[in-house]
């Protein structure tokens, strides 16, 4: 019997790039400058100060997202042994580990497409694990088969 190994670095998607951030925090700040002169000339120049705090708040939240981003999940299969390693955005590790003979993929998939969270669980001895969980209904479909064809390679 050979022993397959197997890794996956699963990592959420950013589909705005630093420079694509930079376009959007311009123009943002472009028109909050465009309205606040507007108001300041119409005599309303405390509403000056609230365009400046929502850009700030837009900026927070951006940057907020950007550091979540930053998580990582490593999926290892060695030998008898699946491990999985979460990295939080603040680079603390949490590992778990598994048999991989014993362990189970369940994906619970409903296609209503009102449904949005289709949790991807391993299960093994009455421990269960959310996987993957920033990862879309059709990445998580993939991933799972995947993992699954893994698991099951010897």
């Amino acid at each position: 019997m050979t022993d397959k190994e197997f890794t996956a670095v699963l990592t959420p998607n950013r589909s705005l790039g630093p420079r694509g951030f930079l376009i959007l925090m311009g123009l943002i700040c472009g028109i909050s400058f465009i309205a606040g002169v507007f108001f300041f000339t119409l005599g309303a120049w405390p509403v000056v100060g609230f365009f400046g705090l929502d850009v700030a708040l837009i900026y927070g939240a951006f940057k907020l997202n950007y550091r979540a981003g930053n998580m990582q999940e490593i999926i290892e299969i060695n030998g008898e042994v699946l491990k999985i390693t979460r990295i939080d955005p603040k680079g603390r590790s949490k590992n778990w580990q598994f048999n991989r003979y014993w362990v189970r993929v369940d994906h619970f998939v409903d296609r209503d497409e009102d449904y949005i969270n289709h949790p991807l669980i391993l299960t093994s001895h009455g421990r269960s694990l959310e996987i993957a969980s920033f990862l879309s209904r059709d990445e998580k479909d993939e991933f799972s088969c995947v993992l699954r064809d893994a698991l099951k390679a010897q």
